[in-house]
């Protein structure tokens, strides 16, 4: 099991100053978003720095769903500077952007395609160190201040990909649930469909005993294990957080209790999937987001068309869930029950399809678009989606249940429309 330090409690971020003083740093990146920048949480941690006479450079131009060429941007700042420690202030974009730059920052000689999961990239495991790396996280979603993963828009395939080791987990992630306050509903919603959508695939993942093959070495053993007894704990108790308090972060941007929960869930599901992993709602969710053509989405201040990673994630669980059940019935009826259904009477073959009801409601529930028809997708453009999941093994093949591409293809197919 590995997790970051977490330091949880409102205000919390007026001592990362302080922290910053015992690492001994002399030369700090601060990296964000230019919209973030003008924000009350980047303006708390910049207070706090210049308190403790700690000197920084600000990266503000990461990209909201970042590519290689906006990782390279980032790295090619980092490597100018002999930076000694990094400091991450956002959501998982800032956050994953920030883990790239560190690493490469520490392995100048290293080619941009070597520490990236195969079989996009070389993944070659990371044995050298990299600089102390304290996040800041400003969404209640990715839970990227827990784990040691980076993810990014491989352009030249229009294919998410990612780096992949524990070698790259922040030193310290900072939670502090006043700044969730300053996320329009929108990106409460599609932030918290990802701590959803972590918390169900690690649950359901593939048993960590029954991954193959095993690894030749201890470096070579995956961050990603399948579920086992201890994410488990981690993974159920964020759907109980996320069934309780989702639907009320998302209409009230001012409930302090319920998006200090959420918050706090990110962070759940973040230590469940960061060790256990995810499977074929982020596998698929890739290409989902990677292939966007013209749809935008509402609440986000960027220029390009985007699908937000939680959205391009939940579209597909109603498909997904139904298929993986008969492999482990008594999983999704749990999750079925955590999320509010009546599972007195369901027979064991039955979880498939009450699971995809109950989450069917939820995303109702919550205005979120009639699947993947309403973002700009049509049944002509499955062929592509498929291809590029194909490349997404590292997840893909923690699904319970084995699946062909046209498998595939019907999971999209049966994600054009929800309701």
């Amino acid at each position: 099991m590995a997790s970051s330090n977490i330091r949880y409690g409102k205000g919390v971020s007026r001592e990362i100053g302080m922290d910053l003083q015992n690492l001994g740093a002399r030369n700090v990146c601060l990296m964000t978003d230019k919209n973030l920048s003008r924000l009350p949480p980047v303006k708390a941690v910049l207070e706090s720095l210049t308190k403790n006479g700690v000197n920084y450079k600000i990266y503000d131009n990461v990209r909201v769903e970042p590519t290689d060429s906006s990782f390279k941007e980032a790295i090619s700042f980092a490597k100018n500077e002999s930076f000694d420690v990094y400091v991450a202030v956002g959501g998982g974009s800032v956050i994953d952007t920030c883990k790239a730059a560190n690493l490469y920052a520490c392995h100048p000689d290293a080619d941009f395609l070597d520490f990236v999961n195969a079989p996009i990239g070389r993944g070659k495991p990371i044995t050298g160190t990299v600089k102390p790396l304290i996040a800041v996280p400003t969404t209640a979603g990715t839970g990227s201040e827990t784990t040691g993963v980076a993810i990014f828009d491989y352009e030249p395939l229009k294919a998410k990909t990612g780096i992949a080791s524990r070698a790259i987990r922040p030193t310290l992630g900072i939670v502090d649930p006043t700044h969730t306050l300053s996320m329009p509903a929108r990106v409460a919603a599609n932030s918290g469909f990802d701590v959803l959508c972590h918390a169900l695939e690690s649950y359901t993942a593939l048993p960590y005993n029954q991954r193959s093959p095993y690894p030749p070495n201890p470096i070579n053993r995956p961050a990603y294990q399948g579920s086992n007894p201890i994410s488990d704990v981690w993974s159920r108790h964020a759907l109980n957080v996320v069934a309780k308090y989702m639907k009320r972060a998302v209409r009230d941007p001012e409930d302090l209790e319920a998006r200090s929960s959420m918050h706090l869930a990110s962070v759940f599901a973040g230590i469940g999937f960061g060790n256990a992993g995810v499977h074929l709602c982020h596998g698929m969710s890739y290409p989902i987001a990677g292939n966007v053509k013209t749809h935008t989405a509402k609440g986000y201040s960027v220029e390009h068309p985007l699908v937000p990673h939680g959205l391009s994630v939940v579209l597909t669980s109603p498909a997904v869930f139904n298929f993986t059940a008969p492999m482990c019935p008594e999983r999704h009826l749990d999750a079925a029950e955590i999320l509010g259904a009546d599972i007195r009477q369901v027979k064991r073959e039955d979880a498939g399809a009450v699971l995809a009801d109950v989450l069917r409601q939820f995303l109702f529930d919550l205005q979120v678009e009639d699947g993947l028809g309403a973002v700009g997708y049509s049944k002509d453009d499955i062929p592509a989606l498929v291809k590029g999941t194909i490349p997404q093994e590292r997840v893909t093949k923690l699904s319970p249940r084995e699946h062909t591409e046209e498998d595939l293809a019907e999971l999209f197919e049966a994600s054009m429309k929800l309701y």
